[in-house]
């Protein structure tokens, strides 16, 4: 039991430590990941005025199918990045959520710059 309890305040401390530097506005806003064991969601938030600008997940009726591979990650990264470009967002700074920067995070980031998004 503690060993869970250890991975989540570590996580949550390194997700503190990358939130007090990275914030989103409304020209350049946030690109946050959350995975779980069965899911993965991304969200686009404009930070000042505390709103969602645009959301992706892996349980909308589209993307239903998606996995957590890095093959579906990559799929979930290009919708999000063309949910994007509609909204004329065509900037945004990567929040990795506490996550390492490999394997699903990192296939997310890659498709969505494959769809047009700049970090």
């Amino acid at each position: 039991m503690n060993r869970v309890i250890d991975k989540r305040k570590k996580l949550a401390r390194r997700k503190h430590h990358i939130r007090k530097n990275i914030s989103g506005t409304a020209s350049k806003p946030r690109m946050s990941v959350f995975r779980s064991n069965s899911h993965m969601y991304v969200q686009v938030i404009d930070d000042v005025a505390g709103s969602t600008l645009v959301s992706a997940s892996s349980m909308e009726a589209e993307l239903k199918g998606l996995k957590n591979t890095i093959a579906d990650a990559a799929k979930l990264g290009e919708a999000v990045g063309k949910k994007m470009l509609e909204k004329n967002i065509d900037t945004c700074v990567f929040d990795r959520n506490g996550y390492l920067f490999h394997g699903i995070v990192k296939s997310i980031a890659d498709g969505a710059r494959k769809a047009g998004v700049k970090f």
